[in-house]
């Protein structure tokens, strides 16, 4: 019991410390809601590019990694692609919004949630994990696979959390406001420097030298 208990601390502080910051970018795409990007798009986003997080993580448990922390840095290139294509996009959008509602009425559940929208939130979650894999490595290293199955299912679980804080941050008036008036036009600022950020922090740059 004691080992369920400690694993469920692990769990919460290990999830605390690595996903705070996407409090900031959950807030701004529920924000950013519309006829083409649903709750739904970012709720499965997050659950999805947080899961490739944990597949990415997994290796620890067995004594291995797939992949390094500079080869992972190059996600960080995703948000700058999308933070640039949204910085330049057009902002005549309520004709084509209208046609895709239409659109959107006649399409499959899978065909909702699995599209482009789910997938950049997903990639965007995954390429803000950097950090993540770095602490959740070592941690299912340590542990075996009773704690394992209880620290995973408490991330999973605060993803939730995580999500809800987010939604219900947008629904303050006074930041909905805010965010509402001013988030098309500092999000792809924000993508793009933290896209940058994680490039950085990742030493991604020494992968140019690769083979000299």
């Amino acid at each position: 019991m004691s080992g369920i208990i400690t694993a469920i601390g692990t769990g919460t502080a290990a999830f605390s410390a690595t996903n705070i910051d996407d409090l900031v970018i959950l807030t701004l795409f529920f924000s950013q809601v519309n006829v083409k990007f649903r709750r739904w798009h970012i709720i499965l986003g997050q659950y999805v590019g947080f899961s490739a997080l944990v597949l990415a993580s997994l290796p620890g448990f067995f004594g291995g990694l797939i992949f390094s922390r500079p080869w992972i840095g190059l996600f960080g290139l995703v948000p700058i692609i999308i933070g640039i294509k949204n910085l330049f996009s057009s902002e005549d959008e309520e004709a084509e919004n209208v046609n895709t509602d239409m659109a959107i009425s006649h399409q499959s559940h899978l065909a909702k949630f699995f599209n482009l929208q789910t997938y950049s939130v997903a990639a965007i979650t995954f390429a803000n994990g950097t950090d993540n894999i770095s602490i959740y490595v070592p941690i299912f290293a340590n542990s075996n696979w009773q704690s394992l199955l209880v620290i995973v299912s408490v991330f999973f679980l605060l993803v939730g959390v995580l999500c809800y804080m987010a939604y219900t941050l947008t629904r303050n008036e006074a930041i909905a406001k805010i965010f509402t008036q001013y988030g098309n036009r500092f999000m792809p600022y924000v993508l793009i420097g933290l896209g940058a950020f994680i490039f950085l922090d990742s030493n991604s740059l020494s992968l140019i030298n690769f083979g000299r």
